[in-house]
């Protein structure tokens, strides 16, 4: 959550109680779409009874994803650029279409450039404040395309609580509205979305022609009905329904399949967190209930993530953290990027470990692999120039599997 996001007064509340529960609240959202705001669904009020049964068709789950199937888009990468790495942009909580975002992608366009950038992550909240109002609205536009254009790669994107906002923005509480940017991925060059949650491989950079393990995968997740601040009412999207389950049998049985080199999970809730809402297991002072505490969350990442993937990237938090690998996380490194339109509150709210640490800028960071090291460069950005600084670099050597972490 943010500044511009409500914390409910109580866990787990669902929004229609969190409404009557504050009625200062049901005013004010009432103010904004309607005096039928305080009963009605959002995408009700705004799609159409028509607009929610089609999305109820679309399709679900995980998918793997190949250069082949992104014809039509702009292509994957199949070899490693000039200095021998991948090297991947990695946003998030960027679509706001604000003057933040532009700036920070005016200044990522140019270390796109000279970085050779071949690929690009998304790390959720991609369409403020409530997610698109279907798979062509023109926020797609204005807060996706027009910002990142010259940024011409594939953009592996994944759903944040934004998206899948229902009255109340920023709650998470309509999972089903990410359909609609899985949607939208058939009519975008950039925006690459194949199911709501997926995998994706590079090959290997010392071979690219040969039929040798991945260099790196990518493993995008779909955190929102784990840890929304509000309880999820359809039985499909509760926290140990049968979306929820699939999703965890899927990402257990691929990282256990992956022979890729490095193993980066994408999510858009972090497990831990300095900034002021805190870890999974306790987001924004909460330790009760199936939700707002994101308990459930802590769980997938401790027992499927942790010494299996090598990076968790999420946003959420808008800041800039690259926290060290601990006993905790059985050496995996958990990255906070999610400062591409909005800052934090300028300090650190808790005291896990980190290497660097930013949350008064915005900014971005690179991720750049290889067979040999994978690094992490870390940008902030001053928004009246629209320069980027590299504020940080770590780089390890030693993959977690098997091996301990290098900083």
């Amino acid at each position: 959550m943010c500044d511009d996001e409500l914390i409910p007064p109580r866990a787990d509340l669902t929004e229609k109680q969190w409404l009557q529960a504050d009625p200062p609240l049901a005013r004010d959202l009432a103010a904004t779409w309607g005096p039928r705001g305080r009963t009605l669904h959002r995408r009700t009020l705004l799609g159409g009874a028509a607009a929610g049964a089609a999305l109820a068709a679309l399709p679900f789950g995980a998918r793997q994803a190949s250069a082949a199937q992104a014809a039509a888009k702009f292509p994957f990468p199949h070899v490693p650029n000039q200095k021998g790495e991948f090297a991947v942009l990695v946003t998030g909580d960027a679509g706001t279409g604000g003057e933040e975002q532009l700036a920070v992608t005016e200044a990522a366009r140019r270390v796109c450039r000279d970085e050779g950038i071949a690929l690009a992550v998304g790390l959720g909240d991609n369409i403020y404040e409530n997610g698109p109002e279907s798979d062509h609205d023109s926020e797609f536009r204005t807060k996706f395309e027009t910002p990142n254009t010259g940024i011409d790669v594939p953009w592996l994107m994944v759903l944040g609580n934004h998206d899948c906002s229902g009255l109340i923005p920023g709650s998470g509480g309509d999972p089903s509205r990410g359909d609609r940017e899985v949607s939208y991925a058939s009519s975008s060059p950039r925006w690459y979305m194949p199911s709501r949650y997926y995998n994706v491989t590079l090959p290997s950079a010392e071979d690219p022609g040969s039929t040798g393990d991945p260099v790196v995968e990518f493993f995008a997740l779909d955190t929102n009905p784990v840890a929304s601040t509000v309880a999820q009412t359809s039985p499909h999207y509760r926290w140990d329904g049968p979306y929820m389950r699939a999703q965890r049998q899927w990402l257990d049985a691929a990282l256990a399949a992956s022979r890729a080199r490095w193993k980066v999970v994408l999510g858009h809730h972090p497990y831990l967190n300095n900034g002021k809402h805190g870890s999974a297991g306790s987001y924004d002072g909460f330790v009760i209930g199936h939700y707002t505490s994101g308990i459930h969350l802590k769980e997938l990442y401790e027992q499927v993530v942790c010494g299996r993937a090598d990076l968790i990237l999420s946003g959420h938090d808008h800041t800039l953290q690259v926290l060290e690998p601990t006993p905790r996380t059985a050496g995996t490194r958990q990255i906070v990027c999610g400062a591409a339109a909005k800052s934090g509150d300028g300090r650190a709210h808790f005291g896990h470990p980190a290497a660097w640490q930013n949350f008064s800028d915005v900014g971005f960071m690179v991720l750049k692999v290889s067979g040999r090291a994978m690094t992490v460069d870390t940008y902030t950005v001053d928004v009246p120039t629209r320069i980027a600084r590299l504020a940080h670099t770590s780089t390890t050597s030693a993959a977690v599997a098997g091996r301990s972490s290098v900083g």
